[in-house]
């Protein structure tokens, strides 16, 4: 019995160095990314304990001391929970369902133009945004819709119409901040739907055209099914980080003006001005991990509800 078992054993160690040697080129080429999650997302996972303790610098991570859950109650009791939960919410469902709408649609006009030079260059014009920093893009928004300089203002008082002093309505920006999250990365997402496109049988499309189907039949019948995979899968990876707002976007965009926060704050900004004005390590860490436990309960069940209706469209 002994000898059956140390027999398998030996078979399994060898047929596992077997795959590990056999397959050591695609290991050795997927090593650096696994080294860098390992570094960067499963080794600092260590830190979450920095939620639960009143982190002093003299004493370090492990002899501060622990305080429960009082980090948590800081957040919950400032009366700002709700709705920087409820502006990272609400802005990413908007940022994902119009902007994979918007990216798909130019994904399909891109690849219906007929010339070759046309399209590239309307490629790069659409792509270009992409490498603005959002620091620019906030100078540039500032240089439009200042109330005593911008071109906005300008070109209005110049109609004889009432300036608008946008930067005190809160009304507006809302649209202004969705706007410019789908147009800074209308081209990096509409890449990927343009190579799914691009591997869809030609011949497909020469049969429908022979059976005397229009561009907008074959975009109905042929082009968006082929996508289907390709959204469902993009939707939920965009979801695992529903909870967790642009924090560069956010605050170049609107810094340190109060009169917006109600619109336009969300946790991460709110978590960095209290670290900022407070030195409160242990709270940041733990609006960090309600973030996280939120981001993981809701990608979980997006997860759910798209493997009961179509199981292969599931991540996993």
């Amino acid at each position: 019995m002994k000898k059956t078992i140390t027999a398998n054993t030996s078979l399994r160690k060898t047929s596992f160095l077997y795959t590990v040697g056999k397959n050591k080129c695609l290991l050795l080429m997927i090593l650096p990314a696994l080294l860098y999650y390992i570094i960067f997302s499963y080794i600092p996972m260590f830190g979450v304990i920095l939620a639960f303790k009143k982190y002093d610098y003299a004493l370090g991570i492990l002899r501060s001391p622990f305080v429960g859950l009082e980090n948590f109650e800081f957040f919950f009791k400032s009366g700002q929970a709700f709705t920087v939960t409820r502006n990272t919410f609400l802005y990413n469902i908007a940022f994902i369902v119009l902007g994979n709408i918007m990216q798909l649609v130019v994904a399909i006009f891109l690849t219906e133009i007929g010339s070759k030079k046309i399209r590239k260059t309307a490629q790069t014009c659409i792509f270009f945004p992409y490498f603005i920093s959002w620091v620019v893009v906030g100078a540039i928004v500032y240089n439009f819709f200042s109330y005593d300089y911008g071109f906005v203002n300008n070109v209005l008082r110049s109609l004889s119409i009432e300036p608008v002093n946008v930067y005190s309505e809160p009304k507006y920006w809302p649209f202004i901040i969705v706007f410019l999250d789908i147009w800074k990365g209308l081209g990096y997402g509409s890449v990927v739907y343009m190579a799914t496109i691009t591997g869809i049988d030609t011949s497909v499309y020469e049969a429908a055209e022979i059976d005397g189907a229009s561009i907008m039949q074959r975009i109905w019948h042929i082009t968006i099914p082929a996508l289907r995979s390709t959204m469902i899968t993009l939707v939920l990876l965009a979801l695992g980080r529903v909870f967790r707002g642009n924090m560069t976007m956010f605050y170049s965009l609107i810094g340190n003006n109060g009169l917006l926060y109600n619109y336009t704050d969300v946790i991460d900004t709110f978590t960095f001005r209290t670290l900022l004005f407070s030195n409160d390590i242990g709270m940041s860490s733990a609006v960090g991990l309600y973030q996280s436990v939120l981001c993981f309960v809701f990608i979980m069940l997006a997860n759910a509800v798209v493997k009961k209706i179509d199981n292969d469209s599931a991540l996993f």
